[in-house]
Parts: C-alpha cells; structure tokens; sequence
C-alpha cells in the first residue's frame, strides 16, 4: 500500500498480482493433487495461489534474516527426509470442504504428493511437521510415585519420560469457509483481516480470486500418546484436552490460574488412556491470553487487584472487556478442524470444564462421552478467584454442557460464539 502526492491510498497487489495461477485450489477434494498445492511463497509469481506467508509470524524473522543479509531471498527448503513419522490420513472429513477451513489436510504430504512439481521449481512448502519425541514432566514422576501411573517400557519409560509422536499445524484459512462458519460475508472478513493487519496484506481486497490466507498467527501443536493410528479409529478409546496458551502457567508455574495444573493433569489422563490400549490427545493452541495477548493480559491483572476491594469474581470478567473491549477472542468455532483432521468423531473422556469447547465441538458432530474436571487439590489458592468467576458466569457446568441459550440468559451475551 503506497500513498500518492495527492494522499490518496493506492493498494498494491502482489507481483504476479491477478495473473491466472497454474494450480487452482479444489478446496475439499478427495486428493492433494486434485485439491491443488498451497503457494505462498513470496517469489512464485503467477505460481502464486495463496495471500500471507508461509510461517505465519515467523516470516517477519525471515524478512529481518533477508533484510540483514544473513539470509538469502531466493533460499527454499531442501524437503529431503523430513517426511511425517506418521501421515495422518486421508479421512472422509477431508473431503467436507465446509468441515476444515482453518488448516490444509495435505500440509504434511506436499512433499510426497508434489514431488515431481518441486523437483521442477515450484516452491511449495509443508504447513504441518509430524515427528516423535519424549516428555518429560516432573509431574509424571509425582503420579508415578503416587501409584497413578506405571512405567511399562513402551508409552512410560524407565527413565520416566513419555514417548509421544507430535504435530506442528501453521493455520491456512479458506476464506468463504471462515466466513461461513462465522456467518459474515467473504467480503466483510476479508475488509476486516485487511483493515486490522494495518494494510499488511492488500490481496484481501485487491484479489477476491485468492480464497486461501496464510495469517500471521500462532498455530496448533499436537501431542499423540500411544499408536497414532488409534486416534480416528472408534474401536479405541480417546481422552483429549484442547488447551489454550497460557504462558505463564504453563511454562512457568503462574498460580494465578488453573492452566499447568490442568494440562498436565489430562497429559496424565491422556498417559494412562493410552497405556490400556487407547490414545491420548493433547491439542495445544496458540492463543495467548484468551487471544488477546500477553500485554492485554498483564494489564488485566493489574486492573482487577488493583479495584477496591482486591481481585473478585464478580468483576473478573467485567475487567478483562474494559481493557481489551471482549472478554475473549479464541472463536472455539475453529477448533474443531484439527479434530477433524485427525478423523476423530468421538471423544470418550474429554479432560475440560468448558461448555465453550465443548458446544463447539459436539455441534461440529464430535460425540462426548465423559467429561472429566479439574480435581480440586490441583487448584491453586489464588486462582480460586478464576474458578469461581467462571462457575458465576456460565462457563462450566460440573453436571454437563449448556445450552448456548442457557449461557446467553446467565451472562447476558452470546458465549456461544466462543
């Protein structure tokens, strides 16, 4: 986007801009080469089918890599024996084009799949990594010693780390699926993604040929315990958790929240599924903060103990909207694909209290079967304030889900939405 002398705004497609791509997108077809690779590198020209960048974020790093010069423009990967541990798929879901919009099915084959295509100068690159590792969890070692978990050799070692197989999801959003599954018109998402980003990407306006956007957020990781193969298969257990981002829990031990303490408490469950035959699922997204980001959320726990009368949960959503002006941007009705990217139609033992989640994935055809909370001697004592904040409002129903109606009548707004 460039400014004239006039100070008109002038928008500037990418180069290649408008010119008809060699490789249209089939979106929901039965196979990658049908549905067509994903191109969004920077220098494919015509080639070019994709808006945003590979990477997401990440490509900012890569611009200051270039602009440094520590880095070549004109460096592409060598996919030389990075290929899956395990490919995951294809499943019918696949080939629903309304029911994955937020992540490419085929971003863990491209290599296979358009071999002959790279081997020829296309730069297409995979949007998602499959490889193996072991955890390693000081709490594993407390539920070892407390009898609720065994090391059998295979999924528990004896050195007490868990083997996993793990996934790494950048998101790739096909854009009139989003707008549907947001009821909004494509054109609307795309004023606003455009509008939002500052002008960062003026395809969304320029281009409407252009149906999918590489964003420059945060992805999805996976963790699998047990055989892979299991977890689409209905004729195995699966205990899964879909955790949101919280950095300062997580990873740090923050006890102003029940997030680490929850996490792994479903890795343990997820563990123990998968050491009676079943699988474990840990989906794990990047959305810091309730997606309002780390700064909002610093901010908001200075606004709430700093009220009269100290942190309360009567406020404790209340603060969160009157600094970041909504109470929470996660959006669950994204969450859903990566499940159905895994072929999974039933959840059996779903480790979360949220009826956000929860709505979401059973209206997205997911099953539920038992819902399994956090057990109170894993709560920290300061974050009773969360738990009963979020009781207060709706956002956990200890007996089973709710309505969105039901949540829409107890906090005065649509939660169903989350």
């Amino acid at each position: 986007m460039t400014s004239n002398r006039s100070g008109h705004i002038r928008l500037n497609s990418h180069p290649g801009g408008g010119a008809a791509t060699r490789f249209p997108v089939d979106w929901g077809a039965a196979t990658a080469r049908e549905r067509g690779p994903v191109v969004a590198s920077a220098r494919a020209g015509s080639d070019r089918n994709a808006m945003g960048a590979h990477g997401g974020a990440y490509s900012l790093y890569r611009a200051l890599a270039i602009s440094s010069g520590a880095m070549s423009a004109g460096a592409r990967p060598d996919l030389t024996d990075t290929f899956p541990t395990h490919a995951f798929g294809p499943f019918e879901q696949w080939r629903d084009p309304a029911r994955i919009v937020s992540l490419d099915p085929w971003g863990h084959l491209v290599a296979e799949a358009f071999a002959d295509e790279i081997r020829d100068g296309l730069d297409v690159r995979p949007t998602i990594a499959v490889t193996k590792a072991r955890l390693s969890l000081p709490e594993i070692g407390q539920a070892i010693d407390a009898g609720r978990l065994s090391v059998d050799g295979t999924v528990v070692h004896e050195t007490r780390d868990v083997a996993v197989t793990k996934a790494a999801i950048d998101p790739v959003w096909w854009l009139p699926g989003i707008a549907e599954r947001f009821g909004v018109t494509e054109t609307a998402l795309r004023r606003a993604l455009f509008e939002e980003t500052g002008g960062m990407y003026a395809d969304l306006v320029t281009r409407p040929d252009l149906k999918v956007f590489l964003p420059p957020i945060g992805g999805i990781t996976l963790y699998v315990f047990g055989d892979p193969a299991k977890i689409g298969d209905p004729a195995h257990r699966l205990t899964c958790r879909v955790h949101d981002e919280c950095n300062g829990s997580d990873v740090f031990g923050s006890d102003i929240c029940t997030c680490r303490p929850y996490l792994t408490h479903g890795i343990e469950e997820c563990v123990r599924q998968a050491q009676e035959g079943g699988a474990g699922l840990i989906v794990y997204n990047r959305k810091e903060g309730r997606a309002l980001g780390e700064v909002t959320k610093f901010l908001v726990y200075n606004a709430r103990k700093r009220q009269p009368g100290g942190d309360q949960a009567a406020t404790y959503f209340e603060r969160t909207e009157c600094v970041a002006g909504v109470q929470d941007a996660r959006f669950q009705q994204l969450m859903p694909d990566v499940l159905h990217w895994l072929g999974v139609r039933r959840i059996d033992r779903f480790v979360s209290m949220s009826n956000m989640k929860h709505d979401a994935l059973t209206g997205a055809g997911i099953e539920i079967g038992e819902r399994v909370p956090i057990p109170d001697d894993l709560i920290p004592d300061d974050a009773s304030v969360e738990m009963e904040a979020k009781k207060a409002a709706g956002y956990f129903a200890p007996e089973g889900a709710r309505s969105a109606e039901e949540l829409t009548q107890v906090v005065g707004r649509d939660l169903g939405k989350f």
